[in-house]
C-alpha cells in the first residue's frame, strides 16, 4: 500500500501581504497627519490675513498739492483710525535753513488752520491730526514760514507754495 502525501496547505497570510498592509497603514497615517497639519496652517494664515486686513489704514481723505506749474508736489492722505496725516513729497523742493514748511487746512467759512510743520529730513512724514481739524476743510495749502518767527497771529504770512483740493472718500 502506497500512501501519497499531499502537501499541506498553509491557511495563514503571506508575509508579503502583511508587509504591504503595514506599509499602507503607515502611509495612511502619514497622509492624515500631513492633511491635518496643512489644514491648521491654512487656518492660521486666514486668521493672520484677517488681522492684517483690519490693521490696514483706511484712507478717508486724500489731497494732491500742486505747484505753480500744476505739477504734483505733495500727496497727503488721512487715516481716521490712527488720526494721522501721511505726507509724501513728490518733488525735490527743499526749504532753506531759515525756513520751515507749514501745512494748513483751508475752509470756506474759517481762517486757515495749521495742521503741522514738515521736516526736510524725510520724504514721507506723519503728522498727528484730530479729525475735527479736517472736518470742514475743502483744500490743503502749504506755506513757507520763517523758522524764528513762524506764522503770525495763527495765519500764514507767505503765499501758498502748494495747494490742492481735499477729496473725501464715500462709503
Amino acid at each position: 500500500m502506497t500512501t501519497e502525501t499531499t502537501p499541506a496547505r498553509t491557511t495563514g497570510v503571506s508575509p508579503l501581504w502583511r508587509v504591504l498592509a503595514i506599509v499602507l497603514s503607515i502611509g495612511a497615517l502619514l497622509a492624515w497627519a500631513l492633511g491635518t497639519s496643512m489644514f491648521e496652517q491654512f487656518k492660521a494664515q486666514i486668521h493672520h490675513l484677517e488681522k492684517r486686513l483690519t490693521d490696514v489704514p483706511q484712507v478717508r481723505e486724500i489731497s494732491v498739492l500742486l505747484d505753480e506749474r500744476q505739477q504734483p508736489a505733495l500727496l497727503v492722505t488721512y487715516d481716521p483710525v490712527a488720526k494721522a496725516l501721511q505726507v509724501q513729497r513728490l518733488n525735490e523742493v527743499k526749504e532753506g535753513r531759515e525756513e520751515s514748511l507749514h501745512l494748513w487746512a483751508l475752509s470756506e467759512r474759517d481762517a486757515p488752520r495749521l495742521l503741522g510743520v514738515l521736516t526736510n529730513r524725510y520724504k514721507t512724514t506723519q503728522l498727528d491730526v484730530p479729525p475735527e481739524a479736517l472736518a470742514d476743510a475743502h483744500a490743503l495749502g502749504l506755506s513757507v514760514e520763517s523758522k524764528d518767527k513762524g506764522p503770525q497771529g495763527g495765519l500764514p504770512s507767505q503765499p501758498w507754495v502748494f495747494k490742492g483740493w481735499m477729496v473725501k472718500r464715500s462709503y
